[in-house]
């Protein structure tokens, strides 16, 4: 028996987390990406509960920047970054509802050098930024453009590969009455850039309007802690997800669940806000689901939680906290 075969997803979704149906959704018949995250556009497509949707996902910048001798500030239309597959409707799902979607793969396509990572003016956790005013001048503009394939990995320089370790930057549901921008995570999901969030997990997301409305996008093969310069390897993806639903699972923020691990994930700033939002809602969920008392679960994280830094560029950063499950008593 697999990990997955007891994953709350499994256990508690309608679909049991089983592949019941198959779908796809190429560049062709998603004709328009999206670049806000929003209830108030036409879903490119519907499916039931145990949906399997491939989806060919473009790259952070929708493939605009085709060569190292490129200037993204004259290419690029910021905030027009980071295009979203979707949304997908889910039947059934309804606000307090919770959207489990188990991530199958997440595979390179398109021409080599398939890998774009770039230095943009103002943007990026060690320089001055519109949020982070300072006189000191922008860092000189950056392209690198890279080979990817699954056997060999990002290949830096004649010396450096890199492993091929892909994820979803950018994956959430709709807010309730907002649209906004997919830049930005938040409660719903969004542009995390959390490494964990890779094939073979669950991220589980709040539903917050009837349909759930998925988004999906902005795949990485590889990114550090924190996201340092504001660009991971950004790369277009045949990415596979199976999307489940479970009724009446009402979470506050995005969790995760994989074969080591339960993680809760926050976002703010600053920084601290979303490691305490992330390590709050691990808190509650070990209240509410596994027999903790709450400040008993407060002084065994302060022991043994750990924490993780998907990024420290974007509008909000993103932290996610997370116990082991071979800690002896942690079991869904």
């Amino acid at each position: 028996m697999s990990w997955f075969d007891q994953s709350i997803m499994a256990r508690k979704a309608v679909a049991k987390g089983k592949a019941l149906t198959s779908h796809s959704i190429t560049e062709a018949s998603q004709g328009k990406y999206h670049y806000v995250y929003g209830a108030f556009v036409e879903p490119v497509l519907t499916v039931d509960p145990g949906a399997v949707v491939s989806a060919e996902t473009h790259d952070a910048f929708e493939g605009a920047i085709k060569h190292e001798t490129d200037k993204p500030s004259e290419i690029l239309n910021f905030p027009y970054l980071n295009p979203q597959n979707g949304p997908i409707f889910v039947n059934g799902a309804e606000k307090g509802d919770c959207l489990a979607v188990y991530i199958e793969s997440v595979v390179p396509r398109g021409p080599q050098p398939r890998g774009t990572t770039v230095i943009m003016p103002e943007f990026g956790g060690l320089v001055p930024t519109g949020d982070t005013a300072m006189l000191t001048a922008p860092l000189p503009e950056r392209v690198k453009k890279l080979e990817i394939t699954e056997e060999k990995g990002t290949v830096w320089n004649d010396r450096i590969a890199l492993p091929y370790e892909p994820f979803i930057g950018t994956i959430g549901t709709a807010p309730e009455i907002e649209a906004i921008s997919s830049l930005v995570p938040d409660y719903y999901g969004g542009n995390m850039d959390l490494p964990d969030v890779a094939p073979g997990a669950v991220i589980y997301l709040p539903v917050n309007t009837e349909g759930a409305y998925l988004y999906v996008g902005d795949c990485h093969a590889a990114q550090g802690d924190g996201e340092l310069c504001g660009v991971a390897i950004e790369h277009p993806t045949v990415t596979t997800l199976r999307v489940d639903l479970i009724k009446g699972w009402t979470i506050k923020t995005p969790r995760l669940e994989n074969e080591r691990f339960y993680m809760t994930i926050g976002s703010a700033r600053p920084m601290e806000d979303a490691a305490r939002g992330a390590y709050r809602e691990l808190i509650r969920w070990m209240a509410a689901d596994f027999g903790f008392d709450e400040i008993d679960a407060y002084m065994l994280l302060t022991q043994c939680g750990r924490i993780r830094l998907g990024n420290m560029v974007d509008p909000k950063y993103t932290v996610g906290a997370s116990i082991l499950k071979s800690i002896s008593g942690i079991a869904a």
